[in-house]
């Protein structure tokens, strides 16, 4: 048996018959696999492909000219839309690189025979969703369905941990918040977490509409069989909305918590410097009445006018320094 030939950009290129048997083919051999009409379908994955090799797929399952179009341009907001019997869905997906979370963008085209994914920049391949359904053999009777939730499945479950991860360096950075010492980079943290968090809620947010309407559909019917795992998915992508959407409140307040500590450490020091400036004050006009050069100042002869000029100042100084410490000033 000859070697298949396929693209750089083809990442996966199979023919899935009733029994789940999976049979390589290369691209020229799509279009006899849909008219053979045996119950078997194609899925196809692909990761930025170049034109040609759309307008080929476009030809090999008649795909219509605006979704190839959206396909090609990787800055589509998430949808679904119908053409004929065929759905074109864009979804966002998310990935954590370096420590910072990537988006990039899958788009799907699902038929009563096939199955394609196009992915575009931070998108995890979905060779391990169409591995542990090949474990499953049974459920590739139902067609292009389940693999399409396969792939949905396999997006939404990478938001999770995203959101962990969102979650864990949250309470981190909270504990920063209440330091002692005040750090900027923690505050610069807290406006990019929730920059990240906002992004990401325009990810998941629009995956539960397109769950919705996907499982309303009239072009793509899903068999009964398999509504339970479109709505098991539904299920995790509204859990995973209401946690980004907590996580951004808890942000918006640990920012304002950032903020009220700041100005009240400042109050704090201002307080701190006005006591002093205060405590200063009565030895500085003092010193300025003696200072002064009068003859007639009856004080400047005494034998003891220093020590009780001492003693005054002293004096004067210590109830100031009680009162400003008892008000909290010092």
């Amino acid at each position: 048996m000859n070697a298949i030939s396929l693209p750089t950009s083809v990442i996966n290129c199979a023919a899935y018959d009733r029994q789940g048997q999976r049979h390589d083919i290369d691209l020229d051999a799509i279009s006899d696999v849909l008219a053979a009409d045996d119950g078997s379908f194609v899925w196809v994955g692909l990761y930025e492909p170049d034109a040609a090799l759309l307008d080929k797929l476009q030809e090999e399952f008649g795909l219509h000219d605006l979704a190839v179009e959206d396909a090609q341009n990787a800055h589509q907001r998430p949808k679904l839309e119908p053409y004929g019997n065929t759905l074109f869905i864009a979804a966002h997906t998310v990935q954590q690189v370096e420590g910072h979370v990537r988006f990039g963008e899958t788009h799907v085209f699902v038929g009563p025979r096939f199955l394609v994914t196009v992915r575009h920049g931070a998108s995890l391949s979905f060779a391990a969703a169409r591995q542990r359904l090949e474990r499953e053999p049974e459920l590739f009777a139902y067609g292009p369905s389940v693999a399409l939730y396969a792939v949905l499945d396999f997006i939404v479950d990478n938001y999770r941990p995203i959101a962990a991860a969102f979650e864990d360096e949250l309470d981190a950075l909270e504990q920063d918040v209440f330091a002692e010492t005040y750090k900027r980079g923690t505050i610069r943290r807290l406006y990019e977490l929730r920059k990240e968090l906002t992004q990401m809620r325009m990810a998941v947010a629009p995956m539960q509409d397109i769950l919705s309407q996907l499982m309303r559909a009239p072009a793509f019917p899903i068999p009964d069989k398999v509504r339970p795992y479109f709505r098991d998915v539904h299920d995790h992508a509204v859990r995973v909305g209401d946690t980004i959407d907590t996580l951004r409140e808890m942000v918006a307040a640990a920012m304002n918590v950032n903020l009220s500590l700041v100005t009240v450490a400042q109050g704090e020091i201002v307080k701190k410097l006005a006591g002093w400036a205060g405590l200063l004050a009565a030895p500085t006009l003092i010193a300025s009445w003696y200072g002064m050069n009068f003859d007639h100042m009856p004080e400047l002869h005494g034998r003891w006018s220093y020590a009780v000029l001492i003693g005054a100042v002293a004096l004067t100084c210590a109830l100031l320094y009680r009162s400003l410490r008892k008000a909290g000033w010092l």
